[in-house]
């Protein structure tokens, strides 16, 4: 099938429960590219939506390497104009080391901000999924959030308090990573900015999806039903309501919006300020 080249270009970093909702919601009538590690999975989510009528094409990633994102990204803008990226891909701390989740969480993160941020379009827009844990987790100074920020990309993984083994564990390898997304998509808006485009990150809180249900099966899943019980809403979230969020800031409905991160957790974190949930200690 030849290439549309003008038809706009969505591409999806990560095929997990919300990159494959967000790839269906957003994707017809635009050229879908959907990346992943891990290549059997990634090629079944691509023939399936194809056989549905979507336009889609697969790539493998390395998202802990940064020649594999620029690769990534110039794949991206051959199809067309890059119009709208959602990066989903992530480890939680019941699936990977320390080491992982900070390469692939945190420097992973950051590399697709850079790659993406070279190629996106005029008006196009973008979303990080980040975390809820990133407003959970134990507070940084002010000079480690700035660090967080600002620090080239090549040298994050060499921070001290954000690099082995000053991090004790994957929960608190999550949770500052996570931060870290919100703190770097702040500070990229202002270069996507200049490339007439936007970006902003997702925090969800506890989603339905095959991650989440492995993290509410681990240690800490029975904090997590104690969230769940105390939140506005009183349930769990689904991929969908972070894929409506993601089709909100990736239209045109939000294009004075850029730099900030939407929390959609439910009311979780609502719950852990007003008293009505303590963290355990």
């Amino acid at each position: 099938m030849a290439i549309q080249a003008d038809k706009p270009v969505l591409v999806v970093v990560g095929v997990g429960g919300m990159g494959q909702i967000i790839a269906r919601r957003l994707g017809s009538g635009k050229t879908v590219l959907v990346a992943d590690f891990n290549e059997t999975t990634l090629n079944n989510v691509v023939d399936t939506l194809k056989g549905d009528g979507f336009d889609a094409h697969a790539q493998v990633v390395d998202v802990s390497k940064a020649e594999s994102l620029a690769a990534l990204a110039s794949a991206a803008a051959a199809l067309g104009p890059v119009m709208q990226v959602a990066h989903t891909a992530g480890l939680s701390p019941t699936q990977a080391s320390v080491g992982a989740i900070l390469a692939v969480d945190l420097v992973g993160v950051a590399q697709s901000l850079d790659a993406f941020g070279e190629v996106i379009a005029p008006g196009g827009a973008g979303v990080v999924i980040a975390s809820m844990a990133g407003q959970t987790a134990p507070p940084l100074t002010a000079e480690q959030e700035h660090a967080l920020a600002s620090t080239p990309t090549a040298g994050l993984a060499g921070l001290d308090f954000a690099s082995e083994p000053a991090v004790a564990d994957p929960g608190q390898a999550y949770g500052l990573a996570k931060r870290a997304n919100q703190l770097r998509v702040q500070a990229a808006s202002i270069a996507w900015g200049k490339r007439g485009a936007r970006i902003n990150s997702i925090s969800p809180g506890i989603i339905s999806t095959p991650m989440g249900q492995q993290e509410l099966a681990g240690e800490s899943g029975g904090f997590m039903r104690a969230m769940i019980a105390a939140s506005g809403t009183g349930r769990i979230g689904t991929p969908e309501d972070i894929a409506a969020a993601a089709a909100f800031l990736l239209s045109p409905e939000a294009t004075f919006i850029t730099g900030t991160d939407l929390l959609v957790d439910g009311g979780v974190i609502a719950a852990l300020r007003n008293g009505a949930l303590q963290m355990p200690h």
